[in-house]
This record gives C-alpha cells, structure tokens and sequence, in this order.
C-alpha cells in the first residue's frame, strides 16, 4: 500500500510502498477514505535530530476516517464495512482519565509508550491504517468522510477549549479568535453554534479574515500592533473575556495578553512556542486564567460530528490525492492553504 512516512530528520516526507498491516488481538483495520494534514506534522518534522522523540520512518497523519476492513481477534462493537472517525489521543483505556473518556489527559500514556496515531504510531496518511482498540473509533453515521477527517483534531480541539470557558461566553461578551485556518476557521462556526457571544477573528492574511467573515466572525481584523487597541475599542476599553490563539507565537501572544478583559481568559491552542507571562505583574489584567488545551475528549469528539452533521460547524477543505501530499504539505508550510488539508489515499 502507499503510505507518506517522515523518514529521516530534516528531509521532507515521501510516499512509499509499505505492506499493508494486519490487525492483532483486539486491533482495527482501517481502510482511510480521508486524513487531514496538520500544523502539528510540521512542528513534528521541524524537530532537530537530538531532540527528535519518534522512531522512523513514521506515517504521517493524525485525522483520520475510514471503512473499518478486517478485525483482530476478540474485537466487538464494530462490524467490517462501518464507516468511523479515529480518536486521536490514545491512553492506557484503565485510569480514571480514560474511564472518563479523557485519554487526552491519560498519564500513563507516555511512560507506557502509548502514542498518538501520525504522532509517533503509524497514522492515516495511508492507504490503511491500525487502530490499537475499538474504543478509538466514532460513527459517521452518514457524515461527508471529507468532513470529518479535520473534526477529528481541528474541530475536537477548539471545541475542547470553547467548552472550559462556557460560563464566560454569556450575551453581550466578546471572544477573539487569533488565526483564522485550520483550527480557527472551525473555532468561529462552533461559537457561533454554541454561544451567543460576539466573534472577533484576528489574521496576518485578508482571504483568511474573508474566510472568518464568511463562516460568521461578527468583525475581523487584521492582525498587527494596532489590532489590540482596537479591540479595545470593540469592548468599551474593556476587552475580550475569552481570546482564544490558535497561532502560538510570541506576536500573537502579546495581543492575547494585551487584549483580555479582566477575569478573562487567555486559551493557547497553537503550537508557535510563544510564552505568555502569568502571575502579578506579568503583563495580564487581575483574575485572568491561562491554558494550554490537549485535543479534547471521546465524548466532545461524538458532539462535534453531530454539529457537523446538523449542519452548524463545516470544515473549509482542500483535496489532494496521496502522491500530491508532500506538496501539500509544503503549501501549509507557506501558509497557502486557506482552511484544512484533506488527503484521499484512494482517489
């Protein structure tokens, strides 16, 4: 089967002939109709070799649906030919976090080598893929295989970080949401879905703010020195009480800190390597609560396809065969792709 593997540190990924594995006790094999490419791929094949965690070659590719082929042994609860969404962050399935279905929050997983699908496991980015337990798979139940690929991280995950901040999200308040691709575009649609808050998308790129507005940010602006002081403006000079960044760096972190309302509260999603001071006098206004959000959990994963298939949240998408997927991946480098990438390794 084709498979794209990042195969040596610091060389881009390429599409390779692998054989096409087969499920063990308790395992799942898929056949993938759809992955979704990630920031997160890149931060991963961005990694100097001394610090590089995963072995290699790695298959690429942590969204991913699919039509489940073949069952391990022992293996109930899902039948060949059921079309399923794979949960992403994979845990021990016995502490209490997993009971829960937070595997996201499994603190066993690292000790115990457990690792997330195109995160150090073999991912979608192939013709099939494994899935280590039934528990990692949610129905479509009818939902696009292209649409749901992206909701797998880029809809759980904001999703996971709007939910912590509901209490806030109350009529007459403000969110912003700093980059509107992948992950943001997603954030918008699903706080429009769920609260009654006014939208404010913050971007460096004018097709990505006309994305915002077309997917329903009540304002946007553009991202740069002033774009705080505006959103003062917005907000009396009172500012945002939720600021949600999906970019993660030191620039956008400034403008999260400088435009949080007190008691607010500054989420960062992105993976840009930016820090955000916290504590009195490190810049944030009195009561402001900061986080840094893993994915999300089972359960939120299930709310999010429903969303989709309800027709509130819809992922903007691009398509590409699996032979295009390097070159895919280097136009998400460049920032050229507006909305998600999406793989179809069958066509």
């Amino acid at each position: 089967m084709k498979a794209v593997q990042y195969r040596k540190v610091g060389r881009p990924p390429e599409v390779v002939e692998v054989p096409v594995p087969e499920p063990g006790p308790g395992q799942v094999l898929l056949k993938v109709t759809a992955a979704g490419l990630c920031h997160s791929d890149l931060a991963v094949m961005g990694w100097p070799e001394e610090q590089f965690p995963y072995p290699l070659p790695l298959t690429l590719g942590h969204e991913g649906v699919g039509t489940v082929a073949a069952l391990g042994s022992g293996v109930t609860g899902v039948a060949e030919g059921d079309e399923v969404a794979v949960y992403g962050p994979w845990g021990c399935g016995r502490c209490r976090a997993c009971a829960e279905g937070n595997e996201n929050c499994c603190p066993h997983a690292v000790p115990l080598g457990i690792m997330p699908p195109g995160l150090g496991s073999p991912g979608a980015l192939a013709e099939y893929m494994l899935v280590d337990s039934p528990r990692h798979l949610v129905p479509l139940n009818g939902l696009d295989p292209v649409q749901a690929a992206p909701l797998t991280d880029a809809g759980l995950t904001p999703y996971h970080a709007i939910r912590r901040s509901l209490p806030k999200l109350v009529p007459g308040s403000t969110v912003v949401v700093i980059g509107v691709g992948g992950l943001g575009h997603l954030a918008v649609q699903l706080l429009r879905a769920l609260t009654p808050v006014r939208v404010v998308a913050l971007d460096v790129n004018k097709e990505k703010l006309e994305l915002a507005r077309s997917v329903g940010a009540h304002e946007t602006l553009l991202s740069d020195a002033e774009a705080s002081a505006r959103l003062r403006e917005l907000t009396g000079g009172l500012g945002a009480e939720v600021v949600l960044d999906f970019v993660g760096v030191e620039a956008t972190l400034a403008v999260a800190a400088a435009s949080v309302a007190t008691g607010g509260d500054v989420t960062v999603v992105g993976i840009g390597g930016g820090t955000l001071a916290v504590g009195l006098g490190g810049g944030l206004p009195f009561e402001v609560s900061a986080c840094a959000p893993y994915w999300g959990s089972r359960v939120e994963l299930m709310d999010v396809l429903e969303l989709a298939r309800r027709g509130l949240v819809a992922s903007h998408v691009e398509t590409f065969s699996i032979e295009e997927a390097p070159a895919a991946y280097e136009r998400l480098h460049a920032g050229d792709v507006n909305g998600r990438a999406v793989v179809l390794p069958h066509g």
